[in-house]
């Protein structure tokens, strides 16, 4: 589906849409517990989508509760068996398509490690191009037999989970927080060793850390998280929670007051959430515009952007925040100097390469980039110029979608953009809330 984007001046409020990372993570955690959870607020998304239909294939029955046509909650029976026995885990599915999900994919294919009976996974055409290899190394090395192509889909895991330590470098923070869910949940007497000589994104291996602590379980981390210990015989609780706002998706209206002045108030958000994403705000402080956090009548949190001065440029430290590349760069493209965003070279192994695409895209735009191994800086000049009849190619990547769907607001011409049906991967309805 394609999209045209006419030029105008973005305000008002928004209420952000829960986070996809806490949904996935709560609805694995909910599948393998004993009992009955609540999700509450979750995400209901095409990546979310793909994890409910997962966690129904490890046995898991989820029922969803519906508000005047709005998802308000899912209510999980876990399937607390499926790692006991493979007769008792009424796993109901051999093959699990993820679709887009990489989310689901890295955490999910530790969680069929539990299980010995194979389990295989595909997605859609972007996922069979995105190597798990590091994790499925370590999985082998737990001795969990592995199939897959090259280390992309299709991949098939066949258990069961031995003691051992193994090291995994983790260019994308995933390949960590799947062990640290599933390991704790390997026979007892089962210790789990992993060296990490590599960790991007380290603010979503506090996220996965703060469910383990909430449920009591056990692990010993060492201050740098290089390296971690995890006895087996532990179990996941049944619990009852709300789905935090998510500062990823926030990014993009946040992006669009900053690029046509604003104001615009973002409703939900919880600046003491471990998302690192948060770090988005900063980003714009630095750039010129003004940030203002308050608490309502109702004691809920929100934001309100704005800008009157013009934008300046800076150089910002991506690693922990990779999902902030699209946004940056084109709030970037209209500030006045250049802007450097530096040391996230894992921006390249997301649904696209997002640091050449970016480049290619922003080049139609008028504005001059230059693409470095690890970053891209924007040579910006306060505006874009783009020609009539101008097309952004998205590349089926969401955050490509949204990034230059904010981006035309503030461009000479309206914009076309491309495989614009993806942006529900993480933000339904964010093309409608634009006009």
């Amino acid at each position: 589906m394609n999209v045209h984007i006419t030029p105008h001046k973005f305000t008002g409020s928004v209420r952000i849409p829960a986070s996809k990372s806490h949904t996935i993570r709560q609805l694995l955690i909910a599948s393998l517990a004993d009992g009955e959870s609540e999700i509450k607020e979750p995400l209901d998304s095409l990546d979310a989508r793909s994890c409910i239909d997962a966690c129904k294939a490890f046995g898991a029955e989820i029922n969803e509760v519906y508000d005047n046509k709005k998802l308000v909650s899912l209510r999980i029976i876990g399937n607390s068996n499926f790692t006991k026995s493979p007769s008792a885990s009424a796993v109901n599915s051999f093959k699990i398509d993820v679709g887009n999900s990489g989310t689901t994919l890295y955490l999910a294919l530790a969680v069929a490690a539990l299980q010995s009976q194979p389990i295989e996974f595909t997605g859609d055409e972007s996922i069979q191009k995105r190597s798990a290899a590091p994790l499925l190394d370590a999985l082998a090395g737990l001795g969990i037999q592995v199939q897959s192509n090259k280390g992309c889909a299709p991949i098939t895991i066949k258990g069961t989970w031995k003691s051992g330590r193994v090291s995994l470098p983790c260019p994308t923070s995933q390949y960590l927080s799947a062990i640290l869910i599933a390991a704790p949940l390997a026979p007892a007497g089962t210790l789990t060793e992993i060296d990490v000589p590599l960790l991007n994104e380290r603010p979503y291996i506090e996220m996965t850390l703060s469910y383990l602590k909430a449920h009591g379980i056990a692990y010993e981390a060492s201050p740098d998280y290089s390296y971690f210990k995890i006895p087996g015989g532990a179990s996941w609780k049944s619990f009852s929670s709300f789905v935090p706002a998510d500062f990823s998706s926030a990014a993009f209206p946040a992006a669009a007051a900053a690029i046509t002045g604003g104001p615009v108030t973002l409703l939900g958000l919880d600046p003491n959430d471990t998302q690192g994403d948060k770090y988005f705000f900063e980003i714009l402080k630095e750039m010129g515009c003004e940030v203002k956090w308050q608490v309502s009548a109702n004691d809920e949190h929100i934001v309100t952007v704005s800008r009157n001065g013009t934008l300046r440029g800076g150089t910002f430290d991506l690693n922990k925040t990779p999902d902030l590349l699209p946004a940056a760069a084109v709030t970037a493209a209209f500030a006045q100097g250049d802007t450097s965003l530096v040391n996230v070279a894992h921006a390249r192994i997301k649904e696209t390469d997002r640091i050449a695409v970016m480049l290619k895209e922003l080049s139609k735009l008028g504005v001059s980039c230059t693409e470095l191994p690890d970053g891209l800086i924007i040579h910006g000049k306060g505006f874009v110029s783009a020609p009539e009849k101008t097309v952004i190619e998205g590349h089926g990547d969401h955050r490509i979608v949204m990034a230059f769907a904010v981006a035309a607001l503030g461009a000479n011409f309206p914009i076309e953009i491309t495989t614009a049906e993806c942006a529900d991967v993480t933000y339904p309805g964010f093309l409608n809330l634009l006009a």
